[in-house]
């Protein structure tokens, strides 16, 4: 007898348990109107993935434990395995059960807890123990948790312990080349087991990760035979005859630059809608980075519920007014313009006789990227409308930005986007439809707070910037290391003493999607007071630091 398993991921929100129910039923209804036998959810879909501290409470436990009985008593005429926070003997698991016509028949802790870059999961589960193997239509079934299937001994176990099929419920969130890794990795173990597996991922945003779905089903040779879509909620049915899967359907996998344009969507408009703002907000100065953050907020959000604020100073070029005011139009999102001038005027007087008998330093340029930031969180407040930030990684990692100014925001698309990626996203959203003015993309890049200012009068070349921050943040080499592959050593030098020097600014930066392997925030986490110095073995003499 054949067997139908349905595959749903889902976008499920974080502590919206009755939400969640709603739509565990909806697909578990709509999966048996397909005549599947088992439909299987992403891990913790009751509660949402990762519910973080909110496992430290009795009563949001108590809400999910409420959640699950109403699963067990409604889902009716098919199999359904969910993932829920199962309390028991005073320990906390990440769990999977399977349920059927009124009762759990099948439970599933599971084993490996990840506890690095964004995890945290010993923090708040005991690990499972054991195998978990039930039989539905004459096949023998094993239930394993997201972590447990990247470890080769799981699908072993799961082998020697009868099973003919392995169904994974997971919460894996997306970076660049994860959806490779992840099945290379998974079907290599599976090759190895010599038993089929179904992987059913979540999809949406929470916060800075984004789940990227990409559910697959691979036969017990690891050839992947069905693929869902990234990005998108889903629900399909792949046919078993015996333990060889039918060849349903293979969506392509992970494509550079136009995954992460995707990504980048997703967190935006799930952070919106999650949080109940009514739309977005961002100031637009020419510039590429606010260039590439509106045309992702209007793509993600619809043109109607985005807003463009141009915040012109005395040293902001014509061609930044006239590009700003361009890209509003092709986009057709709302367009202001609010000259800066008599803010910077008042600052400046009111602080003249403190600052008397100083020179004018970045202080002064500092009061004009504040001000923008003044009048940005007041039509943000004003509105109700989130305030998106346009600073980039590249420009996070060494503080070229501005606390309470260019920083100001509720949440930063491009904090984990390095400048060498935003030209390539912005050259790739012109493919689709040219709204980015050609000149935004091909000018060097300027802060504009000074007269005839340009990024690399502070900084390195990007060209020669990003490869260096890349190889010092998100694959920990020493400077030596870097100088080694040949890039410049004052170039290292300069670079890592102001990674060093900036964390306080990370610190107080707004939350921003996860695009890399290592991104500010949840992956990488340095403290502020420390006396380390990335450049010590260049020049184990120089000064300590100071903050700027």
């Amino acid at each position: 007898m054949p067997l139908k398993i349905a595959l749903v991921q889902l976008n499920f929100t974080v502590a919206d348990i009755a939400g969640n129910v709603g739509k565990i039923l909806a697909a578990a209804e709509q999966a048996r109107e397909r005549r599947a036998d088992i439909v299987v959810f992403p891990e913790l879909c009751v509660t949402g993935y990762p519910p973080e501290d909110l496992l430290l409470r009795a009563d949001f436990l108590a809400q999910s434990e409420q959640a699950v009985r109403q699963l067990v008593a409604q889902i009716q005429g098919i199999v359904a395995v969910i993932g829920f926070p199962r309390r028991r003997d005073g320990k906390l698991y990440n769990a999977a059960a399977a349920i059927r016509d009124g009762a759990i028949f099948a439970e599933y802790h599971k084993t490996a807890l990840p506890n690095y870059g964004v995890f945290d999961e010993q923090r708040y589960f005991e690990p499972g123990t054991g195998c978990c193997v039930f039989e539905t239509n004459g096949r023998k079934l094993a239930l394993a948790i997201c972590e447990d299937v990247w470890l080769p001994a799981t699908m072993a176990a799961n082998r020697d312990a009868g099973a003919d099929i392995v169904l994974a419920l997971n919460a894996s969130p997306f970076h660049a080349g994860k959806m490779q890794q992840r099945e290379d990795i998974i079907c290599n173990h599976v090759r190895a087991a010599g038993i089929p597996l179904v992987y059913v991922n979540q999809i949406g945003g929470q916060d800075e990760l984004i789940f990227d779905g990409a559910s697959f089903v691979a036969d017990k040779s690891g050839e992947v035979v069905y693929r869902a879509a990234e990005f998108e909620e889903q629900l399909d049915v792949v046919e078993f005859d015996g333990t060889l899967p039918a060849r349903t359907g293979i969506v392509a996998l992970y494509q550079p630059i136009v995954s992460e344009y995707k990504a980048l969507l997703l967190g935006i408009r799930d952070y919106v809608r999650k949080n109940g703002f009514h739309g977005a907000i961002l100031g637009l100065s020419g510039g590429i980075d606010s260039a590439l953050v509106l045309a992702l907020a209007a793509d993600a959000l619809g043109a109607d519920r985005v807003e463009a604020v141009a915040m012109p100073s005395r040293y902001t070029a014509d061609i930044s007014n006239e590009d700003a005011r361009l890209e509003a139009e092709a986009l057709g999102v709302k367009f202001h313009t609010l000259p800066i001038e008599p803010a910077v005027n008042a600052f400046n007087q009111m602080l003249a006789p403190l600052f008397a008998g100083s020179r004018k330093d970045t202080t002064e340029e500092n009061i004009q990227a504040r001000c923008r930031g003044v009048l940005l969180m007041a039509l943000s407040n004003k509105q109700g409308k989130l305030l998106l930030t346009t600073g980039n990684k590249s420009e996070m990692s060494v503080g070229y930005a501005t606390l309470y100014g260019d920083m100001a925001g509720g949440f930063a698309p491009l904090k984990d986007v390095s400048k060498l990626m935003v030209y390539k996203l912005a050259e790739y959203r012109n493919s689709l439809s040219p709204v980015i003015p050609e000149r935004v993309i091909t000018r060097p890049p300027s802060a504009e707070l000074a007269p005839d200012q340009k990024d690399e009068d502070s900084l390195p070349p990007y060209s020669i910037l990003d490869p260096i921050l890349a190889l010092y943040i998100e694959q920990d080499q020493s400077a030596a290391d870097i100088v080694a592959l040949g890039y410049p050593r004052d170039a290292v030098e300069r670079a890592i003493s102001l990674v060093d020097r900036n964390e306080y600014k990370r610190r107080q930066s707004p939350p921003g999607i996860r695009i890399t392997p290592r991104a500010f925030g949840r992956d990488r986490r340095y403290p502020i007071s420390s006396a380390y110095r990335g450049t010590a073995a260049l020049n184990p003499t120089a000064p300590d630091n100071v903050k700027e």
